[in-house]
């Protein structure tokens, strides 16, 4: 977590070196989710071939994001794993009236490093306490990181947190709980299907019931202290037909 907040630190420390430079001229700066990491910059690639200038992008877990927003981070447009950093965001006034709006949706899986041969079919009472056995469930930091926040959700009405919940590694972000696994660190671990997706060294073993946590929804928003030009027009072609296209792509839901 240390090292994540040093990264940020100096990300937002050469952004306000930047802005204060080119206040309206800069490209817009975009803080969004980890698990849009391969997305978004696709969706950032294919904006620079329409012939603009490429945005900024910082990826992080949303509630670490949250945070710089209201710590005051130069930022124009804010993408959330899920809808209560928003809200959280919304209700301090940082965001602009009327350009909130639901742009993707994902799905919560159980992923095992790809050489882990694991059978586990995830309904009420499921054994994951024995199938991990001496090892840890990867998952996002439950009390702050959507992805944890959706899988302690997902495992409590299963009835299986209680054995759990002992044997949890937080991680800061979603992709820090998928670097857990890939690597043979935890035998297990809760992500988003598109993040599964994006890593060759896990595999996905099931995917959670829909209605076992909340939707998994991602608001887009423009944030009120933004003041690049280009932020309104990036955000409109996100959520067009052809941006939500790219997304679609890397396996996301759209809205």
């Amino acid at each position: 977590m240390a090292l994540l907040s040093r990264a940020i630190a100096r990300f937002l420390a050469l952004l306000a070196l930047f802005a204060a430079g080119a206040a309206l001229a800069r490209p817009p700066v975009v803080l969004a989710a980890a698990s849009l990491q391969e997305s978004l910059s696709a969706a950032a690639d294919r904006w620079v071939a329409k012939g603009h200038e490429r945005p900024l992008i910082s990826f992080a877990a949303s509630s670490a994001l949250a945070r710089q927003i209201e710590a005051g981070a130069p930022a124009d447009l804010f993408v959330s794993a899920d809808q209560q950093w928003m809200d959280h965001v919304a209700a301090a006034g940082f965001v602009a009236a009327g350009t909130r709006a639901p742009f993707l949706t994902n799905r919560l899986v159980l992923v095992a490093p790809a050489s882990r041969r694991v059978a586990l079919a995830i309904g009420p009472a499921f054994p994951l306490a024995r199938a991990l056995g001496a090892g840890r469930l990867a998952m996002g930091d439950p009390d702050a990181v959507p992805a944890g926040i959706y899988g302690k959700a997902a495992l409590t009405r299963l009835g299986v947190w209680p054995q759990v919940a002992p044997r949890i590694a937080r991680a800061e972000s979603v992709r820090a709980a998928l670097a857990l696994v890939a690597r043979g660190e935890a035998p297990l671990g809760v992500v988003y299907a598109t993040d599964a997706r994006a890593e060759p060294r896990v595999r996905v073993v099931a995917a959670f019931p829909a209605d076992s946590h909340p939707p998994i929804v991602y608001p887009l928003a423009r944030l009120a202290r933004g003041s690049a030009s280009d932020a309104e027009p990036f955000r409109r072609f996100l959520l067009s037909g052809e941006g939500k296209a790219i997304f679609r792509r890397f396996g996301f839901g759209t809205r």
